[in-house]
């Protein structure tokens, strides 16, 4: 009767998890801080909720507010749409795809076209009435005012 060793695999096999989350991560990088990972919402086709592209954003916060500025350059405001849906503040576009001249051909072509959406969660509730966006030199900056929060109050126990 042979007897089997037994050994401890956890080292090796913790660094290989760590090998393999950083080629994920590589690949298939994180969403921006609080934008969701989830398919749009209300359930549209996976395809459509990523877009085709996706602009780059930053997102601030003050006392008051959070301010989301979006790179959207070549896009007309009337192609761009801003949704709230309880925390999730949607932001939505496209841009068309521009032909030149007849008698070009494109060799090598950087310029994103299509349909993008950038779905961002907010942390806390915000005052719906007072969302205000603006469109300037590309740049969409749109302004969330925080909800007016209850004040603590102690609950006396009886």
């Amino acid at each position: 009767m042979k007897v089997a060793k037994v050994t401890r695999g956890a080292p090796f096999i913790g660094q290989m998890k760590d090998d393999i989350d950083r080629v994920f991560d590589r690949f298939f990088p994180t969403a921006f801080p609080g934008e969701s990972m989830l398919p749009a919402f209300p359930f549209e086709p996976m395809a459509e909720a990523l877009g085709e592209w996706a602009p780059r954003l930053d997102l601030t916060e003050t006392e008051k507010e959070y301010v989301i500025r979006c790179e959207v350059p070549g896009i007309h405001k009337e192609n761009l749409d801003i949704n709230l849906v309880g925390n999730l503040l949607r932001i939505t576009g496209h841009r068309d795809a521009v032909q030149e001249t007849k008698d070009e051909m494109y060799l090598y072509r950087e310029r994103e076209v299509g349909r993008f959406v950038r779905t961002l969660k907010l942390p806390v509730a915000v005052d719906e009435g007072n969302i205000a966006a603006a469109y300037q030199d590309g740049i969409l900056t749109v302004h969330v005012p925080k909800a007016a929060t209850a004040a603590a109050r102690k609950i006396v126990i009886k």
